[in-house]
């Protein structure tokens, strides 16, 4: 868990310093590429939770939601 606690603090400095960089109109793309990774490691992040998802009923289709369900919990 620490390794995925360093990559976000890694991350979130790399934004942090681009975002300076971006301000003083140097226009290098460091904020671009910041921005990228950092949605790059969130999407490693959803692909991990949809793998432990159920798929649903027999033939993988979803389920009705249950009263008071939100599907972004799903």
């Amino acid at each position: 868990m620490s390794s995925d606690t360093d990559k976000h603090r890694a991350l979130l400095q790399g934004l942090k310093a681009a975002m300076g960089e971006g301000a003083s109109g140097k226009g290098t793309g460091a904020f671009e590429q910041a921005v990228t990774a950092a949605f790059e490691h969130v999407f490693e992040h959803l692909e991990r939770l949809n793998s432990h998802v159920s798929e649903g009923g027999h033939s993988g289709e979803d389920r009705p939601l249950k009263d008071g369900e939100s599907s972004t919990l799903r």
